[in-house]
C-alpha cells in the first residue's frame, strides 16, 4: 500500500485532525459504524473498494457505517480490507489502525515507517490476531468462519505468525499429546496456533475433524506401511495410533504452541 503522509491523508476530511504528536485525533468512536468509516478514511478507500476487498455488497458497508447494522456477516473480512484489528472494529478494544504506525510489505512484515535504525519486525496487528475457539467449531470452521462474529469468542491470542487469512487458536484438553522429557511436548492448557489453509504432511502436528464423533483431535501426523494415521505423542497413552477414516477432513496444520501471556 503506497506510504501517503498523515497530513495530506487527512486534508480530504474535515473529521479527521493530526495532532502536534502526528497521531490521529478523531472524533467519537464509541461506535462500529464511526469505526468502520475512520478506518475506510483512513485507508482512503470507497465504500465499493472495501466491498471489493472484502467480498460483501456495497450496500453492506453503507449500512455498517450508518448504523443500521450492529451484528454484519463477515465482520473479519472487512477488518483485513481496512488492514485493522478485527476486534477494535467490532468492540472499539485495541489498537485502531493509525496506532500501528506501519505497513504491509510483500513478504508480510510489519515495516515501521520513518525509522531507518529499526529493522522490521514480525506482524503484530489485527492479522496477528486470532479466535480461540472450541474443538467443535474447529471441526465445522469452513462452514462457519464467513458469518463468525469477533464477540462471538472472547479471547484473541496473538502470534508473530501469519495463520492466513481463517487462522485460528486451539487450546489443548488432556494429555495425550503431553510427552515429558521428550523434544515436543503439549501439555493441558497450552495453545495451539493454527493455520488452516496449510497443507499437512506426515511429521507435523495437526487437527482432523474425526467424521464419527463430528469434532476435531489434534494429533501427530505419521505414515505407516504407506496409510497415514494420527499419533498421541504420550508413551503411556492407551490407543497411540488412529488410521485415518473416510470422511475424516483436515481442518489445519499447528505451527506454533505457547502459554500465551505469562504471568
Amino acid at each position: 500500500m503506497q506510504n501517503i503522509p498523515f497530513r495530506l491523508l487527512c486534508q480530504s476530511d474535515p473529521n479527521i485532525q493530526v495532532g502536534l504528536n502526528g497521531r490521529m485525533d478523531h472524533g467519537p468512536l464509541d461506535t462500529l459504524a464511526q469505526r468502520a468509516k475512520a478506518a475506510r478514511q483512513f485507508r482512503k478507500l470507497t465504500q465499493t473498494q472495501v466491498a471489493q476487498r472484502a467480498g460483501v455488497n456495497q450496500s453492506d458497508i453503507s449500512k455498517i457505517e450508518r448504523g443500521d447494522t450492529l451484528r454484519p456477516t463477515g465482520l473479519l473480512q472487512i477488518a483485513r480490507a481496512y488492514e485493522c484489528d478485527p476486534h477494535w472494529l467490532d468492540t472499539g478494544d485495541g489498537l485502531p489502525p493509525w496506532d500501528q504506525r506501519g505497513t504491509l510489505n510483500a513478504s508480510g512484515i510489519y515495516q515501521r515507517t520513518g525509522d531507518s535504525n529499526v529493522r522490521p519486525g514480525p506482524l503484530v496487528r489485527g492479522s496477528g490476531r486470532y479466535p480461540l475457539i472450541s474443538y467443535v467449531q474447529a471441526g465445522e470452521w469452513t462452514a462457519i468462519h464467513d458469518n463468525f462474529q469477533p464477540r462471538d469468542v472472547e479471547e484473541w491470542p496473538v502470534t508473530h505468525l501469519n495463520l492466513g487469512e481463517n487462522g485460528y487458536v486451539l487450546r489443548v484438553n488432556g494429555d495425550s499429546m503431553t510427552a515429558p522429557g521428550e523434544r515436543w511436548s503439549f501439555p493441558h492448557g497450552m495453545l495451539l496456533f493454527v493455520n488452516p489453509d496449510k497443507d499437512p504432511v506426515p511429521g507435523q502436528f495437526v487437527i482432523v475433524r474425526r467424521e464419527r464423533d463430528k469434532e476435531a483431535t489434534f494429533k501427530k501426523l505419521i505414515k505407516i506401511d504407506g496409510e497415514l494415521f494420527l499419533e498421541a505423542i504420550n508413551p503411556a497413552w492407551p490407543k497411540r495410533y488412529i488410521q485415518l477414516e473416510p470422511g475424516d477432513a483436515w481442518c489445519g496444520v499447528v505451527v506454533d504452541a505457547s502459554f500465551g501471556n505469562l504471568p
